[in-house]
């Protein structure tokens, strides 16, 4: 990782969209940084006004080395982010974090942005299940506002989103198994599992819905879900991001109330598509292929403590109860 660009330059970044005449900021190290270098920036404004910034270095250069060495390479497209925050979150007024400024300048090496400082807590921190049962349903909004739009197929090329099908599911399971011989019986029969998740409808994934990635903020005028961490931006299930917000150390019982808060909250016309068995079915198999995903991620890694789940256990347990 490279040194972080100098105040200077945020400053003429920010002179260009801001359209305010800044007149200092102060920088300081971000707690939330995984995978990109991250700043916490206070942009002092001639009006008076201070505006509580985030600062993410999309490059290459600001990736940190464990996420340089970890994350596959073709994941990795810094304009997703920056163009889901410009063309999607912003637009649809999703109480999303309010995007300042982005850079986009492949030549200069600048992938930038800068968005409002979320004064909420991680879910994962929130002991209540009927905060998490929130953010459940603040994801059926999210999925039943783009399922079925005809702007999802131009956004895949605009914002560079990923695409969940066929060759993206068999490329995982060809790396789990490569990683986890025990995983052979379930790779000779994944057809099936594909089959199972292209007959799902398609929406606008986050891709990386765990609770560490949700942030909540409790205020006098009610609850703010707000989602951060768009890299992994895409097109496919929805129920790929709700196994995401359900993974880890739940009771069945706890988790299918998520789950059904998540379904309760989708259009009638989506509910009568899948009735609750169908749709916990199909939850399961959405669950076991990001089970694949974790372990197909890179040889001899280990998912982040909040991410730290028995991958391989998950896998194997829905293999036996999906009958595979």
């Amino acid at each position: 990782m490279t040194a972080s660009p100098s105040d200077a330059e945020l400053v003429e970044a920010l002179d260009q969209c801001l359209g305010a005449a800044i007149i200092g900021l102060e920088r300081r190290p971000s707690a939330y940084s995984s995978s990109f270098r991250m700043e916490e920036v206070d942009v002092r404004l001639a009006a008076g006004r201070t505006l509580e910034m985030l600062f993410k270095d999309l490059s290459r250069e600001g990736m940190l080395d464990g996420a340089r060495r970890a994350k596959p390479a073709f994941l990795y497209d810094p304009r997703r982010e920056i163009e889901t925050y410009r063309l999607i979150l912003q637009p649809e007024r999703l109480g999303t974090a309010t995007c300042y400024a982005a850079v986009s300048d492949a030549a200069a090496g600048r992938s930038w942005l800068f968005l409002e400082k979320v004064p909420g807590r991680e879910l994962y921190q929130v002991g209540e299940l009927a905060l998490w049962k929130e953010a459940a349903r603040w994801l059926a909004g999210l999925h039943s506002r783009f399922t079925g739009r005809d702007c999802l197929v131009p956004l895949v090329r605009t914002a560079h989103l990923l695409i969940y099908g066929p060759d993206f599911y068999r490329r995982w399971i060809d790396r789990a198994r490569a990683a986890h011989p025990s995983l052979e019986r379930l790779a000779a029969r994944y057809g099936r599992v594909v089959e199972r998740l292209t007959a799902l409808p398609v929406t606008l994934l986050h891709g990386d819905f765990y609770a560490s990635n949700v942030l909540v903020e409790e205020t006098a005028g009610g609850l703010r879900i707000c989602p951060v961490d768009w890299e992994m931006a895409a097109v496919g299930p929805g129920l790929i991001d709700l196994a995401a917000l359900a993974a880890g150390k739940w009771t069945g019982e706890e988790r299918t109330a998520l789950a059904l808060a998540y379904h309760g909250s989708l259009p009638p016309a989506a509910r009568q598509s899948l009735d609750e068995p169908a749709f916990l079915e199909a939850l399961d198999w959405c669950r076991l292929h990001l089970a694949v995903q974790w372990l197909g991620w890179a040889p001899g890694w280990v998912p982040p403590p909040e991410h730290a789940n028995d991958w391989l256990g998950e896998a194997l347990g829905l293999t036996d109860k999906l009958g595979l």
